[in-house]
């Protein structure tokens, strides 16, 4: 099976967390991400802030690009690349939390794929949530999740993310839901925000992981 493509950027330090981000994509194609597909694009930077503020700090950060732009349920093709991705994290750094980062479709996928073993905590940029998204993993699992949506977003529904929230909270997940006014779905109003908010997320797994 052709595996997605992975950009490494490794940490400076002995590896206790490793980033997985996720990018965005479309509810049905069959087309390859390329590397100048912006849903792929729109995360470099993000990637990028993580890896500058964890890799003294031991976070590695791998960047995914999907084979498939597509959701394409019942396939779910980026839920398995993302299983893959985590699964070849454990391999590599056995121990190491394992943090997910998504936008958009990459959201969703995060929180879909969050049970799998080593996962310590999911932040979603955005997420596209479906009424009747599945939560029982993430009771079960005990993960911690982190969901930031801007109130002007028109692709994805800033209400859901907020609604999921609470679903989650109160069923008992560690979970928080931050609503950024004005910002819109591509994450180009308040870039600053998001990244900040991603980045601080990420870093408080890291300090935690270390300090265990």
């Amino acid at each position: 099976m052709r595996t997605p493509d992975l950009t490494i950027m490794d940490a400076d330090a002995e590896v206790e967390t490793v980033v997985v981000v996720l990018h965005g994509g479309k509810v049905r194609s069959r087309e390859p991400v390329l590397r100048r597909n912006l849903s792929y694009r729109r995360m470099i930077p993000i990637a990028r802030s993580l890896h500058r503020a964890g890799r003294d700090h031991g976070a590695a950060v791998w960047l995914v690009r999907f084979r498939e732009r597509g959701w394409n349920e019942p396939e779910l093709p980026a839920v398995a690349d993302a299983r893959w991705a985590i699964a070849e994290a454990r391999r590599n750094h056995p121990g190491a939390a394992i943090v997910l980062v998504g936008h958009s479709m990459g959201g969703r996928t995060a929180l879909r794929v969050a049970d799998e073993s080593g996962v310590r905590a999911v932040c979603a940029l955005a997420p596209w949530i479906e009424p009747g998204e599945p939560v029982g993993h993430l009771v079960r699992s005990g993960r911690e999740v982190l969901v930031v949506h801007g109130t002007a977003d028109r692709w994805t529904s800033p209400a859901q993310s907020a609604s999921y929230v609470e679903r989650l909270r109160s069923l008992g997940v560690r979970a928080v839901h931050v609503a950024l006014p004005g910002a819109g779905h591509f994450m180009l109003r308040r870039i600053a925000d998001w990244t900040a908010a991603a980045r601080t997320f990420v870093m408080k797994i890291t300090e935690e992981k270390r300090d265990a």
